[in-house]
């Protein structure tokens, strides 16, 4: 995998250089990001076993290994796949922070079943857990979607009112 270089956001897409991520990339963000990975999972109240299901299915033992690693800062290197999976879950914390104001309002959608399109009546956090990458990265690029305003088409979660002036509250 590859990652881009953005030194200028008016450069020409031809001029966009990519770097593959290497071991010393992943050596530097694999402990904080684990460390946030547990918060997050805290927060959301998962399981052991989902915490793991989310992180790919690594055997018990070094799930455990990897968050003793983590915990006492000791060097750690998790795999790609580990990482681009908890960019993902951080990706989501952080559309539903700025999508919900209370937390929990955040955690009823977040484990609350959905009709829309892309979720058939389970709940997301059953999508990211059942879905693997792809059902976290769904889940991720839905609630994106939704922080810029579209939510899709045929989805009850689609038909929205236009927000007027008496919608707004000043506290």
């Amino acid at each position: 995998m590859q990652i881009a270089n953005f030194s200028n956001t008016s450069v020409s897409p031809d001029a966009v250089q990519f770097r593959t991520i290497s071991r010393e990339d992943r050596d530097r963000t694999s402990a904080p990001g684990l460390r946030a990975f547990r918060e997050i999972a805290d927060r959301f109240d998962l399981s052991e076993a989902d915490r793991i299901a989310i992180l790919g299915d690594p055997g018990r033992s070094t799930y455990h290994q990897w968050m003793k690693k983590a915990r006492e800062q000791q060097p750690l290197t998790l795999p790609l796949d580990t990482l681009l999976r908890i960019s993902a879950i951080l990706g989501i914390y952080k559309a539903l922070t700025i999508l919900f104001e209370d937390e929990r309002q955040a955690l009823v959608w977040l484990k609350g079943p959905h009709q829309g399109t892309l979720f058939a009546g389970a709940s997301p956090m059953a999508y990211m857990l059942e879905g693997g990458h792809d059902g976290l990265m769904s889940v991720r690029r839905y609630l994106d979607a939704w922080r810029g305003g579209n939510m899709g088409f045929g989805a009850p979660e689609g038909r929205f009112e236009v927000v007027t002036e008496d919608d707004l509250v000043f506290a």
